[in-house]
This record gives structure tokens, sequence and C-alpha cells, in this order.
């Protein structure tokens, strides 16, 4: 049983950027210092499994595997709710490795007594996981990016193995191909989004859904630097390193703000939010908390 916030890490030791499936990624820009890159990757991640922990989670350490740098952001690897795992099928050939090593481990996890249920998108049904499946709390639903990776038909997939309503989003940007580079739902209902990510049909429903109150526009720096891209644990949110105005925003809400220099994942397109999985969601304790307050 999860005691506390549990947040799935990859080891960075695997983790490089050899090859292209999105705007970010340079593997020329790497290769100028292997060495250099390679080290400062794993001091951001135990920079950001040290800040995790001083927000109150407890991280849990998977391994990678050579030839599959990727695997270092296991917010694509499946969603996670109500002890059930929803395991991606990833689009793109050079990520389709992860897929039977983190079948294996949320396999293990089940065995383990942490997950009940364990199943996989079917063959050909593209999803990549939390990374464009994101649940909000306060709405007791899911926000689910298509698009760019994810296909449209994943939706109701996603509604039917977790028996909760998704709200599709089409993401109509390379550079933001996934929900969490341009999309963070937080603990007190607000929503940040970047505008530029979205179709019109995907912003009106953001706005039909969300309280204008409640709606934080990140800027196009703020998008660009992977700050959206957050990992938010009660009035705590860790991040890519913000600039002056988001935090001013989050913190005027009572938000406590850690930014962390986290470049060497952004080189391949992720942030703090790709560099991690939440396996304790729960909405039954969502709706107590919300009831209790």
């Amino acid at each position: 049983m999860f005691r506390k916030p549990t947040l799935l890490m990859t080891d960075a030791g695997h983790f490089e950027v050899s090859y292209v499936i999105n705007p970010w990624m340079k593997p020329s820009a790497w290769s100028e210092d292997r060495e250099g890159h390679f080290r400062a990757a794993q001091a951001a991640s135990a920079a950001l499994a040290k800040a995790l922990a001083a927000a109150g989670a407890e991280v849990i350490r998977g391994e990678g595997a050579p030839g599959l740098p990727d695997m270092v952001f296991p917010a694509n690897a499946a969603i996670v709710l109500d002890r059930r795992a929803l395991v991606a099928r990833f689009r793109y050939p050079e990520r389709r490795g992860e897929e039977p090593l983190f079948l294996k481990t949320f396999e293990r996890f089940k065995a383990g007594g942490f997950l009940d249920t364990v199943k996989q998108f079917p063959e050909g049904c593209f999803q990549e996981g939390a990374g464009d499946c994101i649940w909000d709390a306060t709405r007791q639903r899911f926000w689910a990016g298509f698009g760019q990776r994810s296909v449209h038909e994943a939706v109701a997939v996603i509604e039917e193995f977790f028996d909760a309503p998704a709200t599709p989003l089409e993401l109509v940007s390379s550079r933001f191909y996934h929900l969490d580079t341009c999309f963070l739902s937080l603990s007190g209902g607000e929503v940040v989004f970047y505008p530029k990510a979205f179709s019109p049909e995907g912003l009106a429903a953001i706005r039909d859904a969300v309280p204008r109150e409640n709606l934080i526009e990140a800027s196009d720096d703020d998008a660009a630097g992977f700050c959206v891209n957050a990992v938010n644990i009660g009035r705590q949110i860790v991040m890519a390193q913000p600039k002056d105005g988001l935090r001013a925003k989050l913190s005027e809400r009572g938000y406590v703000v850690t930014g962390l220099d986290l470049s060497p994942f952004i080189m391949a397109g992720g942030g703090a939010y790709c560099m991690t999985l939440r396996l304790d969601r729960a909405r039954e304790a969502a709706a107590a908390r919300s009831a209790a307050s």
C-alpha cells in the first residue's frame, strides 16, 4: 500500500540524446560534450528526486536499459489511477522497446501489492501514458491529449478502463507533442496551460470546464522552458527553472515553487513531470479531501 505520494523515476544511467522524434532533440548538440551533458543529467535527476522527497513524496527508482534513453521519462509509460495501470503504446519505433520493460515493471508492482490491475492499450492504439492523460482531482476527470503522439480513439479506451470521464484536447504543435508539456492541473483547482498548443476546440473545452479565475496562461518563455511540465504535490510545485512572472502567479495562490536546472532533459524534450509517474492517485481519496475542506 502507498503511504504517501509515490512517484516512479527511471535511473538516468542510459540517458542520452541519440535520435530525433520531437523538435527539441538535437543529437549533434549532445555529441559536442557527451560526458559533460551526461554528468549534468545524473546531477539533475538526483536533484529532482531530492526535491520531490522534500515536497513529501516517496520516489521509487526503476531501471533503464541500453539503447532506450527515453525510459528516463516514465510519465509516458502508463496511466495510473485507483491502483489500476493502463500501459502505453508508443507511436515511434524508437520508444516501442520500452513497452515490454515497463509492462514487467507494472506487473511487479501488482505482484508486490501496489497495483490491482495492469492492462496495455490495444495494439495499434497509440497512447503515451500520463504524458497525454492528466487526472484532474478537482473535476474528477481526465484531460486526454491527442493529435501528435496519442490517437483520439484512445480516449474511449481510457474511459472504459477507469470508468471515468476523459475530455479530449487536440494538440496542434509538434513542439508541444504531449499534453504534459502545455497543461498542468493543480491541487487547488487551477490549471496552467499554454494556449498556442491547443486547437480552438481544445481551448473551448478548457475554458468551459475551468472558471476564468482558475486559469493561468503560460507565456512562450514558460512553455519553452518546460515550466508547465511540473510536478504538483499539495501546495508544492517542482519544475524546471521558472520565469519570475509564473513563479509570482503561483506564489500568490499559495504554492511553493522549487526550480531546478533540468536542461539536459529539456534537450530531449522533457521536464520534471515527464521524469516521473505518480503511482498513488486515487479519486476516492481526492473526493474525501475535497469534502473535508
